[in-house]
């Protein structure tokens, strides 16, 4: 999803409408770019938080497994080449093999969910790391990635990407 500008039309539409329903589950696009800029100034990274949570002014992210940041350092690394080879995983020749198909076990089983202070800005949402197509082909979550990576400037151009008819 980080990749914008290089999606075929179809996909450009599909992740401006799952990004557009997050957005509007935690109060609409200001409040959910805030909480991603929040994330982007968080030092170290949130998701290494020890109490498996990340608080701020107008939300809460909170997961039920504690993740180190060697997990965390991997999965930026890694991330990198998803959208080249079109698979998460590296080839199993790869001396990287095992150590990231062990961060996507680890991550896997685990749920963020997303949720706005007050009920009256929205019901929140729930998002998982990764999306296992088949026993060689794993993506990153691409509302995952949004949320904890893609730049700002490119959520924005998600979020205002105009649907043509």
């Amino acid at each position: 999803m980080c990749d914008f500008k290089n999606l075929d039309e179809d996909s450009k539409i599909k992740y401006h409408l799952e990004l557009t329903k997050c957005a509007n589950s935690f109060g609409g696009q200001n409040f959910f770019l805030q909480l991603l800029e929040e994330i982007r100034a968080t030092k170290p990274h949130p998701l290494t938080s020890k109490h498996s949570d990340f608080r701020f002014h107008l939300g809460t992210i909170k997961w039920k497994k504690v993740i180190f940041n060697d997990k965390i350092e991997l999965l930026i690394k890694t991330r990198i080449n998803e959208t080249k080879r079109g698979n998460f995983l590296p080839k199993k020749s790869d001396k990287s093999y095992k150590s990231v198909l062990n961060l996507v076990r680890t991550l896997k089983p685990i749920e963020f969910t997303i949720k706005p202070l007050h009920r009256e800005d929205g019901s929140g949402f729930k998002t998982v790391a990764f999306d296992i197509v088949n026993d060689d082909v794993t993506k990153l979550n691409p509302i995952f990635d949004a949320v904890f990576f893609c730049s700002i400037d490119t959520i924005k151009k998600i979020l205002n990407h105009r649907i043509e008819k």
